[in-house]
């Protein structure tokens, strides 16, 4: 693939926040904003802390370091939150957050009385593909439209040659779903959680099997993932689990920024408040590090390059903006657990993006710490202090991911507990979770996580 040396436009990093901690550690990876909401309005009821008071608080702290944040009023909202969204509004009139996701037009109509100056953002539930439609979102006062995940890129060209006014963001890396961006009624058939009120179940991802009956789907028109039109029989195989047909593989759009910085894109959007603080440091590293490579800003320009891996694998300080693309997505496949990674439909290549094989693929990676900042403890001298998370052994090979993707690579030869400090030979999470004391001899800031390999392979069913 050949890269451009050099683009003028550099889309904002939006990233997930289901916290305040995944806020703060999205902001320390990169991110230039963040989208989150309370249960009641949001898309996400469930994993999601944040109450008025917390979003006040991301607010303030997301101006302080001169970031943005984004709040999520997306649901396709009944009479009941009709009822209860003048209060909600007239409270986040004053917070003052930078702008609101709205999908649809009742909750349009309050945003307007209650927020008149707020920017409004229209919401990928919205299901905008065309640019009749974002004309007429425009006219309603929307100054950017975030678009279907079923564009392609051509159609994101077009609408943006027509509306180069217009801000338009695409998601560009995390979860798909079966349905048509995200318009799914399977989980209020199956157990009565409505997935457009936030409460979904994700039954896509559920195994299913036939009973009593051989399965086999007459196809008389085109063949999936072939493209040609001819006769075939599409036969659902089935082993003992049962088998995941609705199971999309996630997005992954890193190799192709390149592309997507060149179309007319105001910002790149990942997807995830439910993930954790090792994914959203993972990812949203990972992007920042390849759009300020393609925007070869100042910022990236002199960068200290420490380790060696960094210039040997990533091909930094040859040029080697490919290299460095397909060095990030390496990492992004092999540390983190997902289901298989796709394109989409942004480049029509037309193949069937389902994991048929389980719920998720695991990493040889896992999560097991990040570094805190405690005002009890004193932590110099290449020594730090980590919230444990999963499990964490004397001798297990670790990498500690730092900010700017920064990798240490190192075995633990030595933990103390920060409580009483004793020297202990393993520490664990759960609730709360150990907080320990290790030795680095380098330093590693705030928010920056620890994974450590493990001996075997998990596969995970639901």
């Amino acid at each position: 693939m050949k890269i451009k040396k050099t683009i003028n436009i550099k889309p904002e990093l939006l990233a997930p926040a289901g916290n305040l901690e995944k806020m703060k550690t999205a902001f320390a990876f990169g991110a230039d904003a963040v989208y989150l909401g309370i249960p009641d309005f949001s898309l996400r009821v469930r994993i999601n802390d944040f109450d008025m008071a917390g979003i006040a608080e991301a607010v303030k702290y997301a101006h302080l370091l001169n970031k943005k944040v984004y709040v999520t009023l997306n649901i396709f909202a009944h009479n009941e939150q009709i009822k209860k969204l003048p209060a909600h509004l007239k409270t986040l009139g004053k917070i003052k957050p930078d702008g609101i996701f709205i999908s649809d037009p009742g909750v349009l109509t309050l945003v307007k009385k209650y927020l008149p100056k707020i920017k409004i953002i229209l919401s990928t539930q919205a299901n905008c593909t065309n640019w009749e439609s974002a004309v007429f979102w425009q006219k309603q006062g929307f100054s950017r439209v975030i678009l279907s995940r079923e564009m392609s890129l051509a159609e994101i060209k077009e609408i943006h040659k027509k509306l180069p006014k217009l801000e338009l963001e695409s998601f560009v890396h995390g979860a798909l779903c079966m349905a048509y961006s995200g318009r799914c009624f399977l989980s209020k058939y199956f157990n009565d959680r409505n997935a457009n009120l936030g409460d979904c179940s994700q039954p896509c991802r559920w195994p299913y099997s036939i009973k009593n009956y051989e399965l086999k789907i007459k196809n008389e028109g085109v063949v999936l993932g072939t493209g040609k039109k001819e006769d075939g029989d599409l036969e659902l195989v089935e082993e003992e689990h049962g088998s995941y047909i609705l199971n999309s593989q996630d997005l992954c759009l890193i190799k192709r920024l390149p592309e997507l910085m060149d179309c007319g894109l105001s910002a790149f959007k990942i997807e995830g408040r439910a993930k954790s603080v090792y994914y959203l440091a993972n990812v949203v590293g990972a992007y920042r590090e390849a759009i300020d490579a393609l925007a070869l800003t100042p910022s990236r320009r002199g960068r200290a390059t420490p380790l060696p891996l960094r210039s040997r694998e990533s091909g930094r300080g040859d040029g080697g903006e490919g290299k460095l693309l397909n060095y990030l997505y390496k990492e992004l496949e092999q540390k983190l657990m997902h289901r298989g990674y796709t394109e989409g439909f942004m480049f029509g290549e037309g193949k069937l993006a389902q994991n048929l094989d389980n719920s998720h693929n695991q990493s040889e990676w896992e999560f097991c710490g990040q570094v805190v900042v405690d005002s009890r403890w004193q932590i110099a001298d290449g020594r730090i202090l980590i919230k444990v998370h999963n499990t964490l052994k004397v001798g297990d090979e670790i990498e500690i991911l730092r900010p700017a993707y920064d990798i240490i690579k190192m075995k633990v030869k030595k933990l103390v507990d920060a409580k009483n400090g004793q020297e202990i030979t393993e520490a664990h999470g759960g609730s709360g979770g150990q907080t320990v004391i290790l030795e680095v001899g380098r330093e590693v800031p705030q928010y920056s996580v620890l994974r450590r390999k493990i001996n075997k392979l998990k596969v995970v069913k639901l």
